[in-house]
């Protein structure tokens, strides 16, 4: 019996790509795969579209508030009935037909506990032609995962004990859906595979809401952005974990949390966290930037 797959997409203005990313969805081999779209708000021609698809029989959808990604996915993924699987698709790639055939493949054997797969992306300009893409070689610790925000949504296909876990609680803040959802599945031990090799073109064009594969000065220039609003991502976000998860979280974990999130209080707290070899990552600059995040107390 094939595995029964929901893919969650939320739409925003997404006409430009849409019906591409549609097309190659629909393409998935091997797998009872279904599409349940939640479009946040858009004023082009995207509903319409949907309409087209749902009255042909291919996809669910509706429509909302305009949340933002990380909300409207998180709203997809409570609103979404029963399956075995479920993956996050963005409006605007092309996914290869085996995407989601290896994901679960990779998966099987942990379809009683908690799993998350995810992938390397192939990054694509506006017309789906190849560009250089990053190396992505994260450690997949725990550690790592409270300081370095690399994992990519639309690769991202997580098994149903995982998905109630993480309905079980509704932050009152999330950086975005991918960052959350990865936090939960390593604080609370969940199976982590993850696959080197890319089965999505990722497009890369103007309006993307997070790109990869930007200039060092672009990145560079984005993450000084981020401290200087004062986000404090990741304290916010351990908080949250701590807050909504502690009974599924053994004792080492929550002690790194708790001790995460206590650095606020003085600066040798924070100098401890800095000689910490738990909160290592594989990004160097993301490295260097937490620590210079920690000494200012903006993390």
């Amino acid at each position: 019996m094939k595995s029964k797959v929901i893919i969650l997409m939320s739409t925003y203005n997404g006409e430009r790509f849409l019906k591409e990313q549609i097309e190659s969805i629909l393409q998935q081999e091997d797998i009872d795969a279904s599409l349940l779209v939640r479009d946040d708000g858009s004023d082009d021609d995207t509903v319409s579209l949907l309409r087209k698809y749902q009255e042909d029989g291919v996809l669910q959808f509706y429509q909302g508030n305009n949340l933002g990604p990380a909300m409207s996915f998180m709203n997809l993924l409570m609103d979404a009935p029963e399956a075995d699987y479920y993956a996050f698709a963005d409006q605007d790639d092309y996914w290869e037909s085996d995407k989601l055939a290896v994901a679960i493949d990779r998966l099987r054997g942990h379809q009683h506990s908690p799993a998350l797969y995810f992938s390397c992306t192939q990054l694509a300009d506006e017309e789906l032609r190849p560009l250089h893409s990053p190396e992505l070689n994260p450690k997949l610790t725990f550690g790592e995962s409270l300081i370095y925000e690399f994992i990519p949504g639309c690769t991202m296909v997580l098994n149903s004990p995982l998905r109630r876990i993480i309905n079980t609680y509704k932050p009152g803040y999330i950086p975005m859906h991918d960052v959350w959802i990865y936090s939960i599945s390593q604080a609370i031990g969940a199976k982590i595979v993850f696959d080197h090799k890319p089965h999505i073109l990722y497009r890369q064009h103007s309006n993307n809401t997070i790109g990869q594969g930007y200039s060092i000065w672009h990145e560079w220039n984005r993450r000084w952005k981020r401290i200087a609003s004062n986000e404090q991502s990741r304290s916010r976000r351990a908080g949250e974990l701590i807050r909504g998860y502690s009974g599924y979280i053994d004792e080492e974990r929550l002690s790194l949390l708790r001790m995460f999130v206590n650095g606020k209080r003085s600066l040798s707290d924070r100098l401890r966290l800095m000689a910490d070899r738990r909160l290592r990552c594989a990004s160097r600059t993301t490295q260097i930037l937490f620590w210079i995040n920690l000494l200012i107390n903006k993390y």
